[in-house]
């Protein structure tokens, strides 16, 4: 997959817990769980009180938790990653398709 983004808006937060690189992260700057309003997505691994940059407007890349369809609306799974809506918040469209979780993909964010 492309490893490409476009990143409008970066911010810098400390972790209030341990953080994964491209995986979304809620506006209390933790690791998102399943279907929960987010702030953007983690551009680093981060660990409690630790800074790190997260971007917020644009287009990021995200872990997938499973297959995703290009064009598809992504919400979060119980690990931050992005997988296809369901009932959660809308977080963001898929750029690219997933094949599989573990694979990354782009992703527009929607604010929520």
């Amino acid at each position: 997959m492309s490893m490409q983004s476009i990143s409008i808006l970066t911010l810098s937060i400390v972790a209030s817990g341990a953080i994964t690189k491209h995986r979304f992260v809620t506006p209390g700057n933790t690791q998102a769980g399943a279907g929960v309003n987010t702030l953007g997505v983690a551009r680093e691994d981060a660990t409690l009180n630790a800074g790190l940059a997260i971007d917020v407007v644009g287009t990021a890349i995200v872990e997938a938790g499973g297959a995703i369809a290009a064009g598809a609306a992504v919400e979060t799974d119980a690990t931050g990653r992005a997988v296809t809506k369901t009932t959660g918040v809308t977080v963001g469209r898929a750029l690219q398709a997933a094949a599989a979780a573990g694979d990354f993909i782009e992703v527009l964010l929607i604010q929520n």
